[in-house]
């Protein structure tokens, strides 16, 4: 699928803000399932200094500086990416029980370094608990495979989960979130991923978006989606490195062709859509809005407004010769 997608960020700040740096994770990637085709960041006001530069996960992180007083910001990032249903890569072990996958990120002295073992460890708002263990125990039985458990679990969380977009923020600790079986995508990916890692299993935070689909017969509302978060779970190959398998607790399946990548951390702080440091601007409002729609729905809507407007134009025309002739009658 080609989809587009505009993800625009206003800040309104009161008092007005005197100098600021920001960094954004906004570009999305480029995986074995995606392709970005085009990306433009628009900033308002105009920032000094503006760049962008990857970081340690290959995720694009832009910078910018703000050096005059202002009362706003508005960031808002275009994208147009090409999607394709991921595949797994054939060199992973499907059937590799998940305990062996377990002993294989235990620490061995001398033993090859694998990147996905940064991905067993505590973070931020991924702490280990024994209730994420408990919670996860019944998906994984043993000798289990880790696809088939990963899987499992993400169903389980679906049915037993309710989404409430209410009930959290983002600070929110996943295990409260887990105590009160409900919260949004963000809890959702990090309470997976902590019970995944309290298990000793490598998973990891990605944060993006999902199309979705308006009521049948109303049109597609701008503005109206919003940025998701799901799992990747690192599956090992039967003798070596294997790939990453990504599960969608909140929905309860694995990502698809309409599904966007965006950024892949160890938890949402790796990956927050915006950050920054600012002197002044006490207090501020932040309003948020995101459109993922596929692009030939966007040359359809372009193409008919751009209809509409020569219609106009020609009665405006043809109205304007009328009164002419009618003057000259007259």
């Amino acid at each position: 699928m080609l989809l587009h997608v505009t993800h625009a960020t206003r800040y309104d700040y009161a008092p007005p803000v005197e100098t600021a740096q920001h960094l954004a994770h906004l570009k999305p990637m480029n995986t074995a399932s995606q392709r970005l085709v085009s990306h433009a960041l628009t900033i308002s006001p105009t920032p000094a200094q503006h760049g962008e530069s990857p970081d340690v996960y290959g995720n694009t992180r832009a910078f910018f500086a703000l050096e005059a007083t202002h009362e706003e910001l508005v960031v808002t990032a275009e994208s147009v990416v090409d999607t394709a249903p991921p595949v797994l890569s054939p060199a992973i072990a499907r059937e590799l029980p998940w305990e062996e996958v377990r002993e294989r990120f235990r620490y061995v002295k001398d033993s090859s370094y694998d990147p996905a073992s940064d991905f067993v460890f505590p973070s931020r708002y991924v702490p280990r608990h024994d209730d994420f263990a408990a919670y996860a125990r019944p998906s994984f039985a043993p000798g289990r495979p880790a696809f088939d458990a990963a899987m499992d679990l993400t169903l389980r969380m679906y049915r037993d989960l309710e989404y409430d977009a209410g009930s959290t923020e983002i600070s929110t600790p996943a295990i409260e979130a887990l105590a009160q079986r409900k919260g949004v995508c963000q809890d959702f990916a990090h309470i997976m991923i902590a019970c995944l890692r309290t298990l000793g299993l490598p998973a990891r935070y990605v944060s993006g978006y999902l199309l979705t689909q308006p009521p049948p017969g109303r049109p597609r509302l701008v503005g109206a989606d919003a940025s998701h978060a799901w799992v990747s779970v690192y599956l090992p190959g039967a003798d070596g490195p294997g790939d990453w398998a990504d599960f969608d607790p909140t929905n309860g399946r694995q990502p698809g062709e309409d599904y966007v990548t965006l950024a892949i951390g160890r938890d949402y702080s790796d990956v927050s859509p915006m950050r920054g440091v600012l002197h002044g601007g006490a207090r501020h409002t932040l309003a948020v809005s995101v459109t993922v729609r596929p692009l030939e729905e966007l040359k359809e809507q372009a193409a008919a407004v751009a209809a509409s407007q020569s219609q106009s134009q020609s009665q405006s025309q043809s109205q304007s010769q009328s009164q002419s002739q009618n003057k000259e009658s007259s």
